[in-house]
């Protein structure tokens, strides 16, 4: 396969061209209500090529990996159809390596039916909840093999694997609907998903609960998001801002984002890097074949730097980052965060919570959307705080703002950093892309707050 992706890449008239080959296979599963719904293995073999002639990119996707160098020569023909001035991409020094995984508990040596048997365990203590009208499973895995290569001299293969599962309860009293959920991953770790017994009773007890739970009267509050809010916060509100194709196609956000800018005390340093070991969003070389690095966005308050492919950082005149990632063969690469989050303060919960007079404690998430700097989530569960203590249980809310005014507000963090796996980020038209995002718990003054 080697030789024939080399050979494939030479004999053209292009300023650049890249290979990717994958081969990969998984299991899905899926429960609605207390029947499964889509149960499978599947297989996937395929690959693309990549061409740049002065400045336009032409791109092939295929499932046959015969006649590859014809398809390079479509790639290239493509492309000159769009060349419209200079080839631009950051140098990078050629690699060859090779990345294998290895993880504790593989699933691919797990049976389907012993993960169904598991589901329905899950499916069975979700069930056995008094008032539970609704229920959802969603458990996949998978594991590719993926051989990247370049004109520039570049070989790479890497194993990627990967295991997520979504739960989620919803509980009717008459009229009255709530939900709760509970989602998590790991980077191809199946133990990450056993033994959750007791964490899915608490899920379904939860939303139960929440029937009977107060609304909160909307306003502004001093607000205390645990480490997964916070996380979800840092990778949409913010991470999203700081991919680089972003900042150089929109002027309003160039003047926005300035590097050197301050943005908030120097208590705050938000990081985005592939290098952290272990996690969903980890990764040695990028899709472009780029080695995966440590980024530090803002750093003591400042924004000190975003995330680049390696044609953004040679548009903007700043260094690749290693951030230009696709969600399988049929698409391009393009700039995504991996595993973003807030790193830790010194402040303890306890302390943190321990002047608020009045204010509000909000885990989890549902959702949320963004609108450039403007944000809306929804809290997945809520608590009054009262007199420096965590108080009654209250209906989810909906956190609104600027992310730039919020950033600014935030006036303690954590000592507390835990990073949330079960999350998979969406862009154009690539999702669910594998990340992680966390963060310590952290406290954000005037924070507008609605009920959910």
């Amino acid at each position: 396969m080697r030789n024939e992706i080399e050979c494939a890449l030479k004999g053209h008239d292009a300023d650049y061209i890249e290979i990717r080959i994958e081969e990969g296979n998984g299991t899905r599963i899926q429960y609605r209500d207390q029947h499964i719904e889509d149960i499978g293995r599947t297989t996937s073999c395929g690959g693309n090529v990549r061409a740049l002639v002065k400045g336009g990119w032409g791109f092939v996707s295929f499932n046959s990996l015969d006649n590859l160098w014809d398809k390079a020569a479509l790639a290239v023909k493509q492309a000159r159809m769009v060349s419209h001035g200079e080839a631009q991409l950051a140098p990078v020094e050629p690699i060859e390596d090779r990345v294998d995984y290895q993880v504790g508990k593989n699933p691919a040596d797990i049976t389907v039916p012993e993960k169904k048997k598991l589901l329905d365990e899950y499916n069975d203590v979700i069930w056995s909840t008094p008032k539970v009208q609704s229920s959802s499973i969603n458990y996949g895995d998978s594991s590719k093999k993926v051989i990247f290569a370049n004109s520039e001299g570049t070989y790479i293969e890497q194993i990627k694997p990967d295991v997520m599962l979504r739960l989620a309860a919803v509980a009717r009293d008459g009229a009255n609907v709530q939900q709760s959920h509970l989602s998590l991953g790991s980077k191809g770790e199946f133990k990450s998903v056993e033994g959750l017994h007791e964490n899915v009773r608490e899920m379904a007890k939860r939303a139960v609960e929440l029937l009977s739970a107060p609304r909160i009267t909307g306003g502004e509050y001093t607000v205390v998001c645990d480490p997964v809010l916070a996380g979800v916060f840092t990778h949409e509100a913010f991470g999203h801002l700081s991919e680089s194709d972003h900042v150089y196609e929109n002027d309003q956000l160039k003047e926005i984002m300035v590097l050197g800018k301050r943005f908030s005390g120097n208590h705050l340093t938000i990081v985005d890097g592939a290098t952290v070991p272990g996690l969903r969003g980890s990764y040695k070389y990028d899709d472009e074949g780029t080695p995966a690095s440590r980024t530090y966005l803002i750093k003591e308050g400042i924004l000190v730097g975003r995330l680049h492919s390696r044609e953004t950082a040679a548009k903007m005149g700043e260094q690749p980052t290693g951030n230009a990632r696709a969600i399988d063969y049929r698409f391009q690469p393009i700039v995504r965060m991996t595993n973003t989050f807030i790193e830790p303060g010194e402040t303890s919960f306890e302390d943190m919570i321990s002047d608020i007079k009045e204010g509000v404690y909000a885990k989890n998430w549902y959702g949320g959307m963004t609108s450039m700097e403007m944000f809306t989530f929804s809290a997945g569960e809520a608590y009054m705080i009262r007199n420096g203590k965590i108080a009654e249980l209250i209906r989810p809310v909906v956190l609104t703002g600027n992310v730039f005014t919020t950033l600014g507000n935030i006036d303690a963090i954590g000592n507390d950093l835990e990073m949330n796996e079960g999350g998979g980020c969406g862009k154009g038209g690539q999702s669910p892309l594998p990340v992680s995002n966390g963060s310590p718990h952290i406290r954000i003054r005037q924070c507008l707050v609605g009920g959910g």
